[in-house]
C-alpha cells in the first residue's frame, strides 16, 4: 500500500515536470521559460526522493534491481499512478497556468498535512517540499489573477482553460482503499479533508481575477477509477514516449 502510494506522490511530480519542461525556449517572456523550468526541476527533485523511498520500500520486500531511474523510465503508462490533471497537453499558456495553479492549490495542502504523518520519511519530504509549493502556488495564482483580469482575450482563455480542466480536479479528492488504509494509521493525509479549503481558495484567486468557479458542481473523482489506478488519458502514452526514447533506445548508456 505505502508504495502504492509514495509512486502517486512522486508521479504527480514527474509527470508534470516533463509538461512543464516542454516550455523550455517556447515561453512567452524570458522571465516565465526560467521559472517554469525551475517549478519543473523542484516537482523533479520531489519526484526523486518520493521515488526513491518507493524503490527501498520496494527491495526490502522483494529484493530487486529497481531505482528511481528505472520507475521513471521503464514503466508504461499504466503502470502511472498521478493525476489525470497533470498529463493533460500544455495547450495555450493560459491552460498551462489554470493546470498548474489547480494542481499547485492542492499540492500545498496536501504536502501541509503530510508533514504531520506518522511515516519520519513521509514527514520529512514534505517539510522540503511544502516551502517549494509555497512559491508554486503564489506565482501561479499571481498569473491566473493576471490573466483572468488582463484583457478580454487572456480573461477568454483563462475561463476557458478553467472549464476545460475542471473535471480532472475531482481526483485529487477521492480515495480509494489503499489510501483510506494508510489515512487510518496516520500515514497518509485524508484527501477528501482537502476539498473545503481547496475551493475556498480557488474562490478567493478567481474572485480577484474575475473568473467564475465552473458552475457544474461534477468533478470526476469519487465514484471512478483514473489515474491513481493507472487508467490514464491517451496524452500520458505520447508523453512517456517522448520521455523515456532515450534510456530505453540505450539502456547502459551513463553519462
Amino acid at each position: 500500500m505505502l508504495f502504492t502510494y509514495l509512486l502517486r506522490l512522486g508521479d504527480n511530480g514527474l509527470v508534470l515536470a516533463q509538461r512543464l519542461g516542454e516550455w523550455v525556449g517556447k515561453a512567452p517572456v524570458l522571465e516565465e521559460d526560467i521559472a517554469s523550468t525551475n517549478v519543473g526541476l523542484d516537482l523533479l527533485g520531489q519526484a526523486r526522493l518520493w521515488l526513491a523511498y518507493a524503490c527501498e520500500l520496494d527491495a526490502r520486500d522483494a529484493p530487486t534491481l529497481r531505482t528511481e531511474d528505472r520507475l521513471a523510465y521503464f514503466r508504461n503508462a499504466d503502470e502511472f499512478r498521478n493525476l489525470l490533471l497533470v498529463e493533460q497537453p500544455n495547450g495555450s499558456y493560459a491552460d498551462t497556468i489554470a493546470r498548474q495553479y489547480l494542481f499547485d492549490q492542492w499540492h500545498v495542502l496536501l504536502l501541509a498535512e503530510l508533514t504531520a504523518s506518522r511515516d519520519a520519511r513521509i514527514a520529512a519530504i514534505a517539510a522540503k517540499a511544502v516551502k517549494e509549493a509555497r512559491y508554486h502556488v503564489e506565482r501561479s495564482a499571481d498569473w491566473v489573477i493576471r490573466l483572468g483580469d488582463g484583457t478580454g482575450e487572456s480573461h477568454a482563455r483563462m475561463q476557458t482553460a478553467i472549464d476545460s480542466l475542471w473535471m480532472y480536479t475531482g481526483e485529487m479528492f477521492a480515495i480509494d482503499a489503499t489510501e483510506r488504509a494508510l489515512v487510518e494509521i496516520g500515514i497518509a493525509a485524508d484527501a477528501q479533508a482537502l476539498q473545503v479549503p481547496w475551493i475556498e481558495a480557488i474562490r478567493t484567486v478567481f474572485a480577484e481575477a474575475t473568473l467564475a468557479v465552473p458552475g457544474d458542481d461534477w468533478m470526476q473523482g469519487a465514484h471512478s477509477r483514473g489515474g491513481k489506478q493507472g487508467l490514464h488519458t491517451e496524452h500520458l502514452s505520447r508523453l512517456l514516449a517522448e520521455m523515456q526514447i532515450l534510456p530505453r533506445s540505450c539502456p547502459d548508456a551513463i553519462w
